[in-house]
Formats: structure tokens, C-alpha cells, sequence
């Protein structure tokens, strides 16, 4: 089952600080924002997209560790896009720099920022169109990289800010480029 869409526009407009909240007392419930205020409910995972996300995750934290370049995230952080969206993409990474120049409150909350590098996982209950054009937000929304994998054809889709996306197939390992220096995320505990 895919993300289900609920719009409260005609009857209010929910704030940053209250769909903070909302988030914070339903806390079960993976919540997103579009950016014309609607709110996705997200299904929760299973063991096995879980477990795959986690391994890229700790990949993605031991480089980070290694190199002190940034702040690297897991998936249960929402970050407020420019253009009002808040997502919560399922590993990202902001460089040291944007994340120093927020306030300890915004650190506290969901920063509001469009992180530099994101990932998606696809699983085989999500929708990959919607997923597409998530990638594509985060990319107008100031993403330099972008990994959407999905996980049922092995295929890796590569976004990139300024270009059309890129697709590999079952590549065995990923490079970050010049966003992630040196960073390489090796498939054989995600595929």
C-alpha cells in the first residue's frame, strides 16, 4: 500500500510548528507534507526494506564519521524543502557548513533545509511515480545528489542537480561524486 493522502486546506492551514507537533503525538504514524499543505500518512516498512535501509544507513554513517564532512541522517527526520514541503527521505546528508548555520531549535525540529544528498528506497508496495517526482522535488529544491533504488528490478535512478536523471542496472556499488568524496555504497546487503 502506498502513501494515502489526506487535504485539510479547505478547513485549515496546518503551521510548521503544528504539523511538528502532530508529528510528535502520533508518533507511529510517518507523516510527510506536500507542499500545497496535504499530508501523506506513510505505511510503515517491512523486515527486510528495514533491514536494507539500515545497511545503507551505517554505510553512510561510517563514511560520514571517517570523513567529518557533514551530518548524515537516517529516515525518521523530516526536513522543511524552500517550497513548504517537509519529507523524509530514507538516508540523506547536508554538509557541515548548512547544517552549523541553522539555530539549535531548527536542529531540534524539522531543519529547514533540502539536504544535499538524498536516497529513496523503493519496495514493492510504494509507487514508483510518486516516488519519481519526490526525487524530482528534492532536486528543485536544492538536492546536489539522489539515489532512488528500487529494490524489485535492481535498478538504480541517479538525480543530479542540472541534468535528467541517469538509470543503472544492478550496479554493485555507487559513487558519491563530488558530494560525498570518496564515499561508495557497495550493494551486496541492499540487493
Amino acid at each position: 500500500m502506498d502513501a494515502l493522502t489526506i487535504n485539510f486546506a479547505p478547513v485549515l492551514q496546518i503551521t510548521d510548528e503544528q504539523f511538528f507537533q502532530l508529528c510528535q503525538i502520533n508518533e507511529l504514524i510517518r507523516f510527510e507534507r506536500n507542499a500545497d499543505g496535504t499530508l501523506l500518512l506513510m505505511p510503515l516498512v517491512g523486515g527486510l526494506t528495514s533491514n536494507r535501509n539500515a545497511n545503507l544507513t551505517a554505510q553512510l554513517g561510517v563514511w560520514n564519521r571517517d570523513e567529518s564532512l557533514g551530518i548524515a541522517f537516517g529516515s525518521s527526520v523530516g526536513f522543511i524543502l524552500p517550497n513548504g514541503a517537509v519529507r523524509s527521505p530514507d538516508a540523506s546528508w547536508l554538509r557541515r557548513d548548512r547544517w552549523d548555520s541553522l539555530t539549535k531549535e531548527q536542529k531540534e525540529r524539522f531543519p529547514p533545509v533540502c539536504p544535499d544528498f538524498v536516497v529513496e528506497l523503493r519496495s514493492d508496495t510504494d509507487c514508483l511515480t510518486r516516488l519519481q517526482n519526490k526525487m524530482q522535488e528534492y532536486r528543485d529544491n536544492g538536492a546536489r545528489l539522489g539515489w532512488l533504488i528500487d529494490l524489485e528490478t535492481r535498478q538504480v535512478e541517479i538525480y543530479r542537480s542540472g541534468r535528467d536523471f541517469e538509470v543503472l542496472e544492478s550496479p554493485a556499488s555507487l559513487s558519491g561524486e563530488d558530494v560525498l568524496p570518496q564515499f561508495m555504497l557497495n550493494f551486496e546487503d541492499i540487493w
